[in-house]
């Protein structure tokens, strides 16, 4: 089988490192692609909005399975245009990706089918939302309707804070048509947990949990960022009790409710989720495997990737049970220096050669000129699996420190539990 890859980071590395262990795959394309990804598949300088491009590419090489990694072809519709050449596709088609194009879509989705979460209000008038600052207390949680590549969400501290975010937001459009619309959560506190799931529009099957790590610094601190490093499986699931709770009050009314609301889900659905003393509720959801997760967690995946995207595409997930290791999985973020903020590009990058026993996938990075240099503020994600969780964590640690380039940032407590 001929596979597309849609999609440039880390998230799609791990993906195309998954799908071309399959006896299935012969040949695997991306578009665009990166540095780490050349080494397993054909790059096509193709960007990931440019949906006729990959759809003419598609067509023309005969490919048999597209997957689209990032949010921004599947809210822009590429499922749908593929569909409609009757080309097989996996992700959700336009309509469910509303769930990560819009926090209030997904908001009163999760309402409507009485879903834990947080208490919002939505706004679109600067001056209305002016005057219910601290309608749900401090901290208070403001987000950014519309897709901000992750960093559309600001915990404000007091009213000064609120005032300049949504300023930053609403005049000053930082994140531009994102904040068209402003949601406001009341602050959850609790600990953090990601859950992906494959769906097949019937069927919801969660993968092996993992925990992220938002803040650019070690102990949480500095801005959030697209996430810094994963460790899997998460401590929090442990509990069966939070497990059973987690399926009856999460996930079966999540597909209850796509079935009454006749919305044909088909592909990854990624749960944010906070539990706070056994209660979990809904942070967000995602219609995309998650990055950096996806690379802790497909390194657990025993199965073959190619046989569970062809049963979603199918409304066949329930036939085909997904195995996975036992071994724990950590995986550590280097970043450009600056990131989240402004960050320098084309900075060569040394001693991926020297790395045993970890996968090194790529995030943000290009060959010029042969030489393998930084493209972005997330660069390279360093993987390790182990016995335990402190075994990969240590494995993960010992070979970081041979990988270099100028500004190289990374957090030194990813797993440290």
């Amino acid at each position: 089988m001929n596979v597309l890859i849609i999609g440039s980071g880390g998230r799609e590395h791990a993906i195309a490192w998954k799908l071309a262990q399959s006896k299935k795959v012969e040949k695997i394309y991306a578009a665009p692609g990166n540095g780490g990804i050349a080494e397993l598949a054909e790059c096509v300088n193709l960007a990931v909005t440019d949906i006729q491009g990959c759809l003419n590419f598609a067509k023309e090489n005969k490919i048999d399975l597209t997957v689209v990694g990032p949010e921004v072809p599947l809210v822009m519709g590429m499922v749908d245009a593929f569909e409609k050449e009757g080309l097989k596709v996996f992700g959700p088609n336009q309509e469910c990706a509303q769930f990560e194009g819009s926090k209030a879509f997904t908001k009163e989705f999760l309402m409507r089918h009485q879903i834990p979460t947080a208490k919002y209000k939505e706004y679109d008038d600067y001056d209305t939302v002016l005057k219910d600052l601290g309608v749900f207390g401090y901290p208070m949680v403001i987000k950014a309707d519309g897709l901000a590549a992750g960093k559309g969400v600001l915990i404000v501290e007091d009213e000064k804070a609120a005032r300049d975010g949504l300023e930053m937001m609403m005049k000053d459009r930082v994140f531009g048509d994102a904040a068209d619309k402003i949601v406001i959560e009341e602050f959850l506190t609790g600990r953090e947990a990601s859950m992906l799931c494959f769906v097949d529009g019937k069927t919801i099957v969660p993968m092996e949990s993992a925990q992220d790590y938002k803040r650019a610094y070690d102990n949480d601190q500095g801005l959030n960022t697209g996430g810094m490093g994963t460790y899997s499986p998460n401590i929090l699931f442990d509990d069966d009790v939070l497990n059973q709770r987690i399926q009856k009050e999460i996930l079966d009314p999540i597909i209850a409710g796509f079935v009454k609301d006749q919305m044909d889900f088909k592909g990854i659905l990624f749960i944010g989720l906070m539990i706070e003393d056994g209660n979990p509720k809904v942070l967000e959801f995602n219609v995309r495997f998650g990055d950096p997760e996806t690379q802790s967690v497909l390194m657990r995946l025993d199965s073959d990737l190619y046989d569970i995207m062809e049963s979603v595409i199918n409304g066949r997930l329930s036939e085909n049970p997904i195995k996975w290791k036992k071994e724990a999985a950590v995986c550590v973020v280097m970043a450009s220096g600056g990131y989240p903020g402004d960050y320098q590009k084309g900075k060569r990058i040394s001693g991926i050669e020297k790395v045993n026993d970890c996968i090194v996938f790529h995030a943000g990075t290009k060959i010029v000129d042969g030489e393998l240099v930084t493209n972005g503020g997330r660069v390279l994600c360093v993987t390790a699996l182990g016995d335990t969780i402190e075994d990969a964590r240590k494995t993960v640690y010992d070979n970081i420190v041979n990988i270099s380039f100028e500004g190289a940032e990374y957090r030194h407590d990813i797993a440290k539990l």
